[in-house]
């Protein structure tokens, strides 16, 4: 039995519910998995926070730490969220399969962060000193560094949240991995 819903705009604070209204009129639609972050009077607007916090890792480079992630964590919602993401920054279907595999042979510089990205989670944080230099000699700084850590962190809440919540995914699923 799932003893978490996906919460209404009823049913959470009055904080939440603005942050609502704010999904709502940006996207369409208030996306289930930031609704469960809505079970917490906090926790929604410290993870829009972290999410839309500045970056040196933005954009494609983003996505890329996103759907690496999602897939080591095996988080479908993410997945899912992230396929579509990716698609409107431009990377290919083909594209993104090849990143949630932990590489991106199309680009040596998204190649080399997907491969520290997998490494770093894999591995707890442990990774291969030698993907991090191949992450400096693709051309990646150490604000980028810190900052790719920091998107690891932020996807794995969710990703964490939606395996522990098992909330509907409301986004077409993502292909499965050959």
């Amino acid at each position: 039995m799932n003893h978490i819903n996906v919460p209404t705009r009823t049913e959470v604070s009055a904080t939440n519910q603005a942050i609502f209204d704010q999904l709502k009129a940006g996207l369409g639609m208030v996306p289930n998995l930031y609704a469960t972050f809505a079970h917490s009077d906090t926790a929604l607007s410290t993870y829009m926070a972290f999410q839309n916090s500045k970056s040196s890792v933005s954009g494609k480079a983003r996505e890329v730490v996103n759907l690496v992630v999602s897939q080591v964590n095996e988080c479908q919602y993410c997945l899912a969220a992230h396929t579509m993401l990716g698609k409107m920054n431009g990377f290919t279907e083909d594209q993104i399969l090849e990143i949630r595999h932990g590489h991106a042979g199309f680009d040596a510089k998204f190649d080399a962060l997907a491969r520290l990205t997998k490494g770093i989670v894999q591995s707890r944080g442990h990774v291969d000193q030698a993907l991090v230099d191949a992450f400096f000699a693709a051309g990646w700084t150490k604000e980028n560094l810190v900052d790719a850590i920091v998107v690891i962190g932020d996807k794995t809440v969710s990703n964490y949240l939606h395996s522990t919540t098992k909330i509907p995914v409301d986004f077409p699923a993502a292909p499965k991995l050959d």
